[in-house]
C-alpha cells in the first residue's frame, strides 16, 4: 500500500516535514511569550536561534527531498513557496526578540501582549492549514480558515496605528520611540508572515479544487 502511495504521490514526507516547520513557528511565538514574561532574561534569545536552526535544517531537507523524488503530492513549486513563507516567520521573531532584549533597558513599560496574542492565533491558524493539506481539506474550509488570517492581519494594522499614535503623543523619550515604534513594526511584520503562509496554502487549494 505504502508503494502504490508513493507512486501516485501521496509519499507523506513533505506533509511531516511542511508541518513541523508549522510547529517551529508556533514553538518561536511561544518562545516570544515566555521571553516578555522574564523580560531581560539574555539566555532566552539561545532558544530563539535554535528554533530558527531547525527551521533553516527543515527548509534545507525540503529542498533536499525535492530533488530526489520524482513524484511529489503537491507541485514543486508550491511546495517551495510553502515552506520558505513558513520559515520566515520563526526567522522573523527572532528579529524581535534580539532588538527587544538590545533596547529593553529604554522600553520596560511597553505592553505588546495584544499584539502577540493576534500572533498566538495567527500561527495556531497557520499550523491548522497545514495539516488540512493532507487531508485535502475542502475550498470552502480553507477559505475560511484564510479570511481569519486576513482579520488579524487586519486587526494587527488597526493595533499598530493606535500604538504608534500613543508614541507620537510627545509624551515619550525619543529613544522609546525609536525602539519601541521598530519593536512594534517586527511584530506585525510577523503576523504579515503567518497571512503570507496562509494566502500560499489557500492557492495550493485552489489548484488542486
Amino acid at each position: 500500500m505504502n508503494i502504490f502511495r508513493r507512486l501516485l504521490g501521496y509519499d507523506d514526507k513533505f506533509f511531516d516535514l511542511l508541518e513541523a516547520s508549522a510547529a517551529e513557528a508556533q514553538r518561536s511565538v511561544e518562545l516570544l511569550v515566555n521571553m516578555l514574561r522574564k523580560n531581560d532574561d539574555p539566555a532566552a534569545l539561545d532558544n530563539f536561534v535554535m528554533t530558527r536552526h531547525k527551521g533553516k535544517q527543515i527548509a534545507e531537507q525540503i529542498s533536499e527531498e525535492l530533488c530526489r523524488t520524482f513524484v511529489t503530492p503537491l507541485e514543486r513549486e508550491d511546495i517551495e513557496a510553502l515552506s520558505f513563507a513558513l520559515f520566515k516567520i520563526p526567522k522573523t521573531t527572532e528579529k524581535f526578540s534580539e532588538r527587544y532584549l538590545l533596547g529593553h533597558n529604554f522600553i520596560k513599560d511597553m505592553d505588546f501582549t495584544r499584539q502577540v496574542c493576534l500572533l498566538e492565533q495567527a500561527t495556531a491558524v497557520v499550523g491548522l492549514m497545514v495539516n488540512k493539506l493532507r487531508e485535502r481539506a475542502h475550498l470552502e474550509e480553507m477559505k475560511a480558515y484564510n479570511d481569519q488570517l486576513h482579520h488579524l492581519e487586519g486587526q494587527a494594522d488597526k493595533l499598530m496605528l493606535e500604538l504608534i499614535r500613543d508614541l507620537y503623543s510627545g509624551k515619550h523619550e525619543i529613544q522609546k520611540v525609536i525602539i519601541a515604534t521598530d519593536l512594534y513594526e517586527t511584530l506585525e511584520r510577523t503576523i504579515d508572515r503567518c497571512r503570507d503562509a496562509g494566502n500560499v496554502i489557500f492557492s495550493i487549494v485552489l489548484k488542486y479544487s
